[in-house]
């Protein structure tokens, strides 16, 4: 049985609206400001409803709604206020306050009985819906923070699955041992930097922290490709270099062949990076000679990465060029040409771009 709360001075009043609703109703009262203030600190989580005399007392409306906000049940509890007929006109006042509805004196009992009635048992709905989606929400934190470490641990995964590829791919070749890590940089340079200053290339913090990730894969392909072609200490043959040329379509082909491990996004610009690094800007690059913005925006970010670092770097067949030297072969175009918002990008990172190889050498 719900509990009611009657509050009004007049002990008549109370009394005839205890007898028309005990049938129904776990009738309490209070007479005083003292009886309203014990009844709220002892039941005033298990009353469903209040029947309030707005002119009491020692204690009028205004005052009775602060009380009920100091106990934290302003906005739980519904309030009817007893009014005498003749003050009908304020009640528009009163209802702006977070009355809710009247019952006016002399009490007509089946008036009484259904708007009390009307009013708990909405709020009580109210009440089970709001324990309803509580209890609901305690449940989705739950499954989100299930689903969060699920994502670490796939985060994680992936990058295993990619650390381990790209540590196979350097080891096969007679590339300096951080290349890959020199890659990254380089890669997460250029590409925050194409975010800054073309935001309509839909290049997100996200997607970029992928471009990153991936470009650790660009030369994955190579794994297919024979020690003998791939480490040669001379010049390559024409049928040789088509050899190591198709490095870019075997890299995009094992790419798509692991399944299960990546999202559709990763799986995505992994295969982009591994096919089109060598792709360049006037369709001269290979092994589509894709031409301008058809080259996806992840194989332009790492393709300046690996043509600098390569520039930078010694290998067995000359010596490193110097910062400037590279920088410039690059903004000449005499390492392929490069579309002309990333050449853009690439001027105003190169000083990142040479502190980065200060700290790596």
């Amino acid at each position: 049985m719900e509990k009611i709360l009657i509050v009004d001075h007049e002990e008549v009043n109370r009394n005839q609206l205890r007898e028309i609703l005990q049938d129904a109703y776990d009738v309490e009262t209070a007479g005083t400001v003292e009886e309203v203030t014990n009844k709220l600190n002892r039941i005033g989580s298990e009353i469903a409803t209040v029947l309030y005399r707005f002119s009491m007392q020692g204690l009028d409306g205004f005052g009775f709604l602060k009380k009920l906000d100091d106990h934290n049940l302003l906005n739980k509890l519904p309030v009817l206020f007893i009014n005498e007929r003749e003050a009908a006109n304020l009640e528009h006042s009163q209802t702006r306050m977070g009355v809710y509805d009247f019952v006016h004196k002399p009490f007509v009992a089946e008036i009484v009985r259904r708007r009390v009635s009307n009013l708990t048992d909405l709020f009580i709905y109210k009440r089970g819906l709001e324990q309803k989606v509580e209890s609901q929400m305690v449940t989705m934190n739950k499954q989100f923070k299930l689903l969060k470490v699920q994502q670490e641990e796939l985060a994680k995964s992936k990058q295993n699955v990619v650390d381990i590829l790209a540590t196979v791919t350097e080891g096969r070749s007679l590339e300096s041992g951080d290349h890959i890590g020199r890659i990254k940089g380089y890669t997460g340079i250029i590409t925050r930097q194409m975010m800054r200053n073309y935001p309509e290339l839909g290049i997100t913090e996200p997607i970029a922290e992928v471009i990153i990730s991936a470009s650790a894969l660009h030369d994955i392909g190579k794994i297919a490709i024979p020690d003998s072609i791939l480490n040669k200490p001379g010049k390559l043959t024409n049928d040789e270099f088509e050899l190591v040329k198709s490095h870019t379509i075997r890299g995009g082909d094992i790419v798509n062949s692991i399944t299960g491990i990546w999202d559709e996004d990763y799986a995505r610009i992994c295969y982009e990076i591994c096919r089109y690094h060598h792709e360049r800007y006037d369709g001269r690059g290979y092994p589509d000679h894709l031409k301008g913005d058809d080259i996806p925006i992840s194989a332009q970010c790492e393709s300046i990465a690996d043509v600098y670092d390569a520039l930078v770097t010694e290998s067995v067949y000359r010596a490193a060029y110097s910062k400037e030297e590279a920088f410039n072969m690059i903004m000449r175009g005499e390492s392929g040409v490069f579309s002309p918002k990333l050449l853009e990008s690439f001027k105003k990172a190169r000083e990142e771009f040479e502190a980065f190889l200060d700290g790596h050498k």
